[in-house]
């Protein structure tokens, strides 16, 4: 008899599906800039600020985001039209730990550069 803590082959690890939410180079950058900027951000100047991310890239992982629901678009009907976009409480709710990921780099740094030098 297993204890409670036996790896079902069905179970799904939750790693997986997170790395999935964030998969990409600029996934992280993105979600983070935008809960820390914690208001709406227009397109370009998110762009700017995760740079040099490419407009097509940052589109798309934009869409991702918003249909998972941690980030919401919304375009004013202007000349020339504004698109903000802002994180959603879902979104939000990775503050914690992307914090913790962000220490554990600033702690690990010099570890992490020696090892790869």
């Amino acid at each position: 008899m297993g204890s409670g803590n036996d790896i079902v082959a069905d179970d799904k690890c939750p790693m997986v599906q997170f790395v999935d939410i964030v998969a990409g180079k600029w996934a992280i950058p993105i979600l983070y800039r935008l809960i820390v900027t914690d208001g709406p951000v227009r397109f370009g100047v998110l762009q700017r600020a995760v740079a040099p991310i490419t407009q097509k890239e940052l589109t798309k992982h934009l869409r991702q985001f918003e249909q998972r629901g941690l980030v919401v678009r919304t375009m004013y009907m202007e000349m020339p039209p504004r698109v903000e976009y802002h994180v959603t409480p879902l979104g939000r709710s990775l503050r914690p730990p992307l914090d913790a990921l962000a220490g554990w780099m600033r702690a690990h740094a010099g570890e992490l550069a020696q090892a790869t030098g």
